[in-house]
């Protein structure tokens, strides 16, 4: 009985997750939403409109690492995560990343269901960022 909702809770977790994420980089689209996995080189072309927030969602031991530059970092594992994605503007754009592109998935579907009108993830994270 165990191992079959285990089986049942990743089938749902994995659906989730993938669900953010998209085969050719072209995006979802849900109601007025946008979401988007972007490479990191059209990840970092979107950088240079000037309207975007860039958010980190890696842990304070992982950005010591490195970020990319201009990001704010909210911790995805702190307990005001939610009450900080409140903060943003909704009707700006919201880039965001991680380590490896699962949390900041998860972070774009959270956003989406906020009500955020585009919202774009780092393909890979920042373990798949060439620029640092």
């Amino acid at each position: 009985m165990t191992k079959f909702t285990l089986l049942v809770a990743g089938f749902f977790l994995f659906t989730a997750c993938t669900d953010a994420q998209t085969d050719n980089g072209s995006g979802t689209e849900k109601s007025n939403t946008i979401s988007k996995v972007l490479s990191p080189q059209d990840f970092k072309a979107k950088l240079s409109d000037a309207s975007v927030q860039l958010i980190d969602v890696r842990t304070t031991p992982e950005i010591k690492g490195g970020k990319i530059e201009n990001s704010v970092q909210i911790d995805f594992n702190g307990a005001d995560f939610k009450k900080q994605l409140e903060k943003l503007d909704k009707t700006k754009p919201v880039m965001v990343y991680c380590a490896s592109g699962r949390r900041s998935a998860n972070t774009a579907e959270i956003l989406n269901s906020m009500g955020f009108s585009e919202v774009y993830d780092l393909e890979g994270g920042f373990n798949g960022w060439p620029y640092k």
